[in-house]
């Protein structure tokens, strides 16, 4: 790869992000649609005569199937072009979250955001991949840093806007909220998204899963998908027991866990800008592709450590906050990797992005929940495995 002269600087190339309104949009309500259904789930039970446990399997309808459907339908983005992938995951999203709202039962709501779930699926890796193919060489960990910032963003905003909304008119006002937001994107889109995109045509790779697990034979996208397993089963398992060690070490109110989560939002907001930007700057001064994802891995081990065993709380809340900064930062720098390592391939590499994610999660919060001591367990757990991906990251690196 050739490297661009020490003296270019990445913002010798203007990043115009009106270009990107139309997606940027989608970005930070796919975000809030991420949590928006966890404080209704009271509501939502109470309404359609269900228990709370119950009410949140639409919330697993959802992510399983965003991580299931997501590389096949990446392959669809990177076989016929993003414009009409995006737009009909957009179009589907708006019927999805209207089918919720008017839902009178469980089963109607579970298969709703099951619909939910495989339009954002549609549309979000055709999102990453159209801002990478389309964001000046030099800007374009910048441009992706400030999606995966608005996306964190919508997951700040995504609680309290879904209480707020409860509260004055009711949980399905929420969910009307979610489908008139992305109505008003799709006009943007059809704008702003040019026509066929960048369509690559069958390869010859042959049935449909060999060409979804074509990614998986590239070494370096093959290393980066490893290391953002391992680095996600650190992170997010991990923050699956955030809340409980938080109370038994300091015995937070509810009222003070939320206030947490603005942290995780801000630190994730603030690494997300960052890594795109630091990653620009090194890109531009001729390092490799991938130069600080060791660096995040580092401080994600240092920021579990000290949200687990700072002492005093203004420690352990600094510590939060190192975390997910270290969060932003990382996926940023994978979804920047995504887009240019293997070009034919942006939006089925981004889905996989987030189906490691997801499986990642699941196998972290597995192991922290096998310890009985939960803070032990996310010590370790998190603190070992944050250890593994940096020297992973760093294997990456050097190859």
């Amino acid at each position: 790869m050739s490297a661009s002269p020490p003296s270019a600087e990445p913002a010798a190339q203007p990043f115009d992000r009106l270009r990107y309104a139309g997606v940027f949009l989608l970005l930070f309500l796919f975000g809030a649609e991420t949590f928006l259904v966890s404080p209704l789930l009271p509501t939502i039970a109470d309404s359609i005569r269900v228990s709370e446990a119950a009410a949140a399997s639409s919330v697993t309808a959802y992510v399983l199937v965003y991580a299931v459907a997501a590389p096949f339908l990446g392959l669809l983005s990177d076989r016929f072009g993003r414009r009409r992938t995006l737009v009909a995951g957009t179009l589907l999203f708006v019927l999805s979250n209207a089918a919720a709202a008017l839902s009178t039962g469980l089963t109607p709501l579970v298969l709703s955001r099951a619909v939910a779930g495989l339009a954002a699926a549609a549309a979000g890796p055709a999102i990453w991949a159209h801002i990478a193919e389309t964001a000046p060489d030099a800007v374009r960990g910048r441009a992706l840093g400030l999606g995966m910032a608005l996306f964190s963003a919508g997951q700040v905003v995504g609680v309290p806007l879904g209480g707020f909304l409860a509260g004055l008119a009711g949980w399905r006002s929420a969910f009307w909220a979610l489908a008139v937001g992305t109505a008003a994107a799709v006009p943007l889109l059809l704008k702003q998204v040019p026509a066929g995109g960048s369509a690559a045509p069958a390869d010859g790779r042959g049935s449909a899963v060999r060409a979804v697990l074509a990614g998986w034979a590239d070494p370096a996208l093959r290393r980066a998908l490893l290391v953002n397993t391992v680095f996600h089963a650190a992170n997010l398992g991990a923050y699956t027991f955030l809340g409980a060690v938080l109370v038994q070490r300091f015995d937070l109110s509810v009222e003070a866990l939320g206030l947490v989560g603005v942290l995780v939002g801000a630190g994730s907001v603030v690494g997300s800008l960052l890594g795109g930007r630091l990653g620009d700057r090194a890109r531009a001064a001729g390092r490799d592709g991938v130069p600080l994802l060791p660096l995040w891995g580092l401080l994600l081990a240092a920021g579990i450590g000290l949200a687990v065993g700072g002492p005093g709380i203004v420690l352990a809340l600094l510590g939060v906050t190192v975390w997910f900064l270290a969060s932003g930062g990382f996926v940023t720098d994978q979804q920047t990797l995504a887009g240019t390592v293997a070009p034919e391939l942006r939006a089925t590499s981004s889905a996989w992005l987030t189906s490691t994610m997801y499986a990642g999660t699941g196998v972290g919060a597995w192991a922290v929940g096998a310890f009985a001591d939960v803070a032990v367990g996310t010590a370790v757990v998190g603190i070992g495995l944050a250890l593994v991906a940096a020297v992973g990251a760093r294997v990456l690196r050097a190859r």
